[in-house]
Parts: structure tokens; C-alpha cells; sequence
């Protein structure tokens, strides 16, 4: 997974969070966001580092994601190693 493929995953991931009636607020409030900030902040890997973290914290919300996109249910944990701050620890 490059980096590009990680921040074009994410973003899917933000706009299907936006479109998501039900799950938009919860991700609002859990962030500390708001709408303005969902669209100045859309760029910025370390934002789009959040959304993956944010969706990954069910796996329902993955799999309607990975659904709605037609990506393997995989591609976002993937995707999130490949931003900033995802990258496995190694502790030797």
C-alpha cells in the first residue's frame, strides 16, 4: 500500500462517513471536529490518518464502507499503517 492508494482509501472513507447520517455526528463529536473542519482538513494525511482510525474501531462500520467502495474489508487497516503514525511498533 503507497501512500497515495492510503489517502484515496481515507478519503472514500470521509466521504462515506459525511454521507452517513447516523455515524457523521458520532465521528464529529468523538474528533472534535466540524463541517468546516471536515473540508479544510480533507488533505491532510494526518486527518485522513483519524478517519481510518475512527472507522476502524468497528468492524461494521468497515465492512459497510469496504461495501459501499468495492475494496477488500482489509484495505483500510492497510491503508492506515501507510499514513503517519500507522506504522507497526517495534519494541527491539
Amino acid at each position: 500500500m503507497n501512500c497515495d492508494r492510503a489517502e484515496t482509501i481515507a478519503l472514500g472513507a470521509l466521504g462515506w462517513l459525511a454521507g452517513n447520517e447516523d455515524l457523521l455526528p458520532v465521528f464529529i463529536t468523538s474528533s472534535g471536529v466540524d463541517l468546516a473542519d471536515l473540508r479544510q482538513r480533507a488533505g491532510d494525511p494526518d486527518f485522513l490518518a483519524s478517519v481510518l482510525d475512527f472507522l476502524l474501531m468497528d468492524d461494521a462500520w468497515v465492512m459497510g464502507f469496504c461495501d459501499a467502495s468495492g475494496i477488500n474489508y482489509a484495505e483500510p487497516a492497510e491503508a492506515r499503517q501507510a499514513l503517519p503514525g500507522g506504522a507497526p511498533m517495534n519494541w527491539t
